[in-house]
């Protein structure tokens, strides 16, 4: 089972806007030096739907090499064309990674039963275990705990990443699922109380910058040490909140830049800060 804490890596760019694949080498070098539990590169937060397919496959290998088999690395492969998916997994697989996460097709809102089928043709076909990830807010579709049971019982879905935002929807999920199904938070802001609720993790977009800290905050809470947990969740409350202060990934990597981590760039349609919101992120840590 995936557990602990997982980066859904940003994709670091040139003030040309090529990627940058020096400073991707460095993020995933600071992601293992911290002792993070896992890699997802080539995520929503990665900007894939700006990534060339050339791009997409540097990255993830670039991940596998660098991982060297010390940590799984969960291979963002989704697309709203299933074909698309399952070749994009295949290749994935190919290049070495461990998983695929599967985000929900957006734009064309599919039904429960068109779902159902996207995500096992995906786990059928592409030859990669697969993370559900729900984030109805982003792509307009809901995946149920309805329709999350019926995809467990496929060995080779092997558990979601939960970004409904909802806990009730959570607690459904935990409470209903088989033993071996990871569940695992796309939201950092509630990463602690699904995880204290019987979840296995997050894939977090705040460990791009703090990888150690959220892997002792998974640490700690699956280990039952909740008042370590809750320290340093109550630390970060603030970040956690103010990364989402415009769409992700722009308010993670804009603080990033300004720790000297990669550069300030991002591909359209994406857009940086307004500055008004860039003084709040950055001074989240002031007080």
């Amino acid at each position: 089972m995936l557990k602990g804490a997982f980066t859904a890596l940003v994709t670091p760019f040139n003030q040309d806007g090529s990627l940058d694949r020096e400073a991707l080498k460095a993020l995933i070098k600071f992601q293992l030096e911290g002792g993070i539990n896992g890699l997802v590169p080539v995520g929503t937060t990665g900007e894939s739907p700006t990534l060339t397919a050339g791009e997409k496959e540097f990255i993830i290998q670039t991940a596998v090499e660098m991982a060297a088999g010390r940590v799984p690395v969960i291979a963002g492969t989704g697309s709203n064309d299933t074909q698309k998916a399952v070749e994009a997994t295949r290749r994935a697989r190919e290049l070495g990674a461990d998983y695929t996460l599967q985000v929900t097709p957006y734009y064309n809102k599919p039904s429960e039963e068109g779902l159902y089928r996207h995500f096992s043709e995906v786990a059928d076909q592409g030859g990669l275990p697969v993370i559900v990830y729900t984030v109805p807010g982003r792509t307009g579709v809901n995946v149920s705990p309805a329709l999350l049971r019926r995809l467990s019982k496929n060995s080779r879905i092997a558990g979601v990443k939960e970004a409904s935002g909802s806990m009730g929807q959570i607690l459904d999920i935990l409470n209903n699922k088989p033993e071996d199904f990871s569940v695992l938070s796309g939201d950092d802001l509630l990463a602690l109380p699904l995880i204290t609720s019987g979840g296995h993790g997050v894939i977090s977009v705040t460990s791009n910058m703090f990888p150690r800290e959220m892997v002792q905050l998974a640490g700690a809470a699956l280990s039952g040490n909740l008042e370590e947990a809750r320290q340093i969740h109550n630390r970060f409350y603030s970040f956690f909140i103010n990364q989402f202060i415009e769409v992700n990934p722009v308010p993670i990597k804009t603080y990033m830049a300004a720790k000297g981590l990669l550069k300030e760039v991002f591909r359209l349609p994406l857009a940086p800060l307004k500055e008004e919101n860039k003084r709040t992120l950055l001074a989240t840590f002031d007080s």
